[in-house]
């Protein structure tokens, strides 16, 4: 029976438990009941320990400077806090858990030591001896949790790293707060094991299981089979490397999140259980045999067998902190707007969880709610959002920085949730930021006494625009907004080493421009030297170019004082990157005008200084080890096995069409694109100098333009790239100064085919002024 007697009333006690749970507890607010019990299981000798290793890793010469210790007794609140004081040489950090004490040991180094940790690069050039602090500085964080990751992040960024990447992102994130990390690594091998056990053969699981660079979008229900098969030893691989997460993760204090069963199972499900209920999903523009994936209807027994079975093989192999993560219906709809369907396929995920681990916190990402807010009107959010009790589920907004859904769903009825800045897709590089909402955002959730109970990263790639990043990582511990051009020159001086005005200035304009869109624009870098070449592209801007360009004209004056500073490197030639993405918009349009003037001339003047452009950029991306599709490409062959060559085939087949087609024919081609060196020279010009050509050719014929044809044509070259096996450099080329000094010189002056840039009305001499008075009012 698809809804059994003992289903209905174990549906009908989680309403009552509801009623319970919304009446509250001499513990504390409602939602913030069952939160209360999650924590660290780590002793404090064990996480002090971790953070010591942690800063023998990161500043050796100066770790034996710090004594640190972990006591939970700090705070009464159940809110991390941490303590530092000095006295003869010593710096005395104490904080409520490893994170907390790290976490404090971050907050002395940027704050007394000007020093600078990031993703790009560091910056401790500590002073000697180490600044002494007078009294003891607390901080304490004003929410519970600071969670990290997006489910996707582990296929955009995460797939092909080893230990040795993963031990220097738990170390980021414990510097920078975080408590509730994702941690999706390795899940495979206990599906494997679960399904074998309900009669799923291998090879059923071959033709559903991804390859490893689309393994995000198999858990999420969205594809199956595309990219695959695993190769066998990729379970045992990665369960290893789970273990050493975990592992790390815990013992620092944090408190990972474990995937839980979402009701996607393998076609054979039809033939194994005939009598089941089960509904066929569609995403995107994917066929069969990639599409149409299976989700069993969470009200069936066998739901509840399978999701409880995980867990339990989840619990034996890693242990738990009680804390899962799974999502319905993720960018798909339900087959139904019926609030009893709805509420009763939300019970039945979460009763599968309960089933092994009944102090099960259910983390939801509330996406789904922004994405189809046709569909989800208040009266199917709350079906989904009260089907669970009060505090058994975390809800994360996950793109609050643009669209808060916690104001339109009256604070997620009641649900706990985590304010969460998404900020990227697909692992675009590109600058971009919404600033003033991240300043403030979370601190108007907590004026409103709403269920907040902490922030969050979801970003669907990481490794850019880290000001963003740092900024929105400081927000875990703030309680009041920020003045964020006072913080983005306190940023540059720490990244760099020391102050600068012309620095500070081009920051300035940076942080108020292009890193500050209040339109609440989703923002996907569709960008022209990234995007599919076709006439009429209309690139959104939410800010002055000029100001990017005084920007550039700034860091160019202010680069022989800091071409020692790696982070200072890197930023010249992601600024210039930039530069060279808004002069592309600018050819383009200058290309289609000829175009439609039917000048070939001009259409072959502006198609060339288009191409030069493209040259230009992988020129400059050449020069920074980050920027450079030879490392991703090299990374992916890696992690096969015994250097074998049809894994390593397969797997570079997988790297390289995520950074293009993203399925077998283009389903969401360029989502994952990147400005990368190799990438850009490469295929990205080919499509362009196709176009161009196109156009020419078009216009000396007298003939329409075949956008449809283009189109085929354009997905076959990917087809063709993405089998390829060529070999780009991985490590960097050439000097960044000489090549930015060439490029700058080039577009100042427009020496080349006449292209120039603009900057802005605003001198100078006037941001010199403005930050000089500023620098002034923060040394005071």
């Amino acid at each position: 029976a698809r809804m059994t007697s003992d289903m209905k009333a174990e549906l009908l006690t989680a309403v009552c438990l509801l009623v319970v749970s919304n009446v509250g507890s001499e513990r504390g607010p409602a939602h913030l009941k069952y939160l209360q019990n999650i924590g660290t299981k780590t002793s404090s000798d064990t996480q002090a320990t971790a953070v010591a290793d942690l800063l023998r890793r990161l500043i050796p010469d100066n770790a034996n400077s710090f004594a640190l210790r972990v006591d939970s007794s700090l705070s009464d609140n159940g809110l991390d806090t941490f303590e530092i004081s000095s006295a003869n040489g010593v710096v005395t950090v104490k904080g409520t858990t490893g994170v907390a004490t790290a976490w404090g040991v971050h907050h002395y180094l940027k704050y007394w030591c000007n020093a600078h940790i990031s993703w790009s690069g560091d910056q401790l050039n500590l002073p000697n001896p180490l600044p002494t602090i007078d009294g003891t500085v607390t901080v304490s964080s004003p929410h519970r949790y600071r969670y990290y990751q997006n489910v996707c992040t582990s296929s955009y960024s995460f797939v092909w790293w080893d230990w040795k990447r993963w031990e220097r992102e738990i170390d980021w994130m414990a510097l920078n707060g975080i408590n509730l990390p994702l941690a999706f690594t390795g899940q495979e091998e206990i599906w494997r094991r679960v399904y074998l056990s309900f009669n799923f053969s291998q090879s059923d699981l071959d033709s559903f299981f991804t390859g490893p660079a689309f393994l995000a979008w198999n858990r999420m229900g969205n594809i199956q089979g595309w990219g695959g098969p695993l190769p066998a030893h990729w379970y045992t691989d990665q369960l290893h490397l789970q273990h050493l997460i975990l592992k790390r993760m815990r013992s620092l204090g944090m408190i990972p999140v474990l995937p839980a069963f979402a009701g996607h199972v393998p076609l054979s499900v039809r033939q194994l259980y005939p009598n089941v209920s089960v509904t066929t999903l569609k995403w995107n523009r994917f066929t069969r045999p990639y599409c149409c994936t299976l989700l069993l209807d969470p009200t069936e027994l066998l739901f509840k067998e399978i999701g409880s079975r995980f867990i339990s093989e989840m619990m034996k192999e890693f242990g738990t902190d009680h804390v899962y993560s799974a999502d319905l219906f993720m960018e798909m709809l339900p087959k139904s707007k019926e609030t009893s369907y709805l509420s009763s396929t939300s019970y039945g995920l979460f009763n599968a969880m309960l089933g092994a681990d009944p102090s099960a916190i259910w983390l939801m990402q509330g996406w789904i709610f922004h994405l189809h807010q046709d569909f989800w009107q208040k009266p199917q959010m709350e079906a989904v959002l009260t089907s669970v009790p009060l505090g058994h589920m975390l809800v994360l907004d996950l793109f609050a920085e643009v669209d808060p859904q916690w104001q339109r769903t009256e604070s997620f009825f009641g649900q706990p949730f985590i304010w969460c800045m998404l900020h990227n897709y697909g692992g675009n590089l590109g600058m971009y930021g919404a600033v003033d909402n991240m300043a403030k955002g979370a601190i108007e959730a907590m004026a409103k006494n709403s269920s907040i109970v902490g922030t969050g990263l979801t970003p669907e790639g990481i490794e850019q625009n880290d000001v963003v990043y740092e900024l929105m990582n400081e927000m875990g511990w703030r309680n009041e907004a920020v003045n964020v051009t006072k913080w983005v020159i306190e940023y540059a001086t720490r990244r760099y080493g020391r102050f600068s005005h012309l620095v500070s200035s081009a920051w300035v304009l940076l942080i108020q421009g292009i890193y500050n869109c209040t339109l609440n624009y989703e923002h996907h870098c569709h960008a022209i030297p990234v995007i599919r070449p076709r006439l009429g592209h209309s690139i959104k801007r939410w800010y002055a170019v000029s100001d990017v360009y005084e920007a550039w004209d700034l860091m160019v004056k202010a680069a022989p004082q800091f071409l020692s500073s790696s982070t200072f490197r890197y930023d010249l030639v992601d600024l210039t990157r930039q530069v060279l993405q808004e002069m592309s918009q600018d050819i383009y349009e200058q290309l289609m005008t000829a175009y439609g003037e039917k000048n070939i001339s001009a259409v072959q003047l502006h198609g060339q200084s288009l191409l030069d452009l493209l040259d230009d950029m992988d020129q400059v991306l050449a020069t920074d080890e980050h920027f450079l599709l030879g490392r991703w490409l090299k990374q992916a062959r890696m992690v096969a096995i015994n250097g074998s060559a049809k894994e390593a085939l397969l797997n570079e087949f997988n790297a390289r069409n995520q950074l293009t087609l993203w399925g077998p024919n283009g389903e969401i081609q360029d989502y994952a694109n990147k400005m990368w060196s190799g990438l850009v020279g490469d295929y990205y010009r080919s499509r362009w100098q196709a176009f161009i050509k196109r156009l020419e050719s078009d216009l000396v014929r007298n003939i329409k333009f075949n956008s449809v044809q283009f189109e085929k044509d354009d997905i076959s070259l990917g087809l063709l790239w993405t089998m390829n096996s060529s070999v780009y450099p991985d490590s960097a080329q050439g000097d960044t100064w000489s090549v930015v000094q060439a490029i700058h010189q080039t577009y100042k002056t427009g020496k080349k085919n006449n292209q120039q840039y603009v900057t802005c009305s605003c001198t100078s001499l006037q941001l010199y002024l403005y930050t000089s008075v500023l620098s002034y009012i923060l040394a005071v």
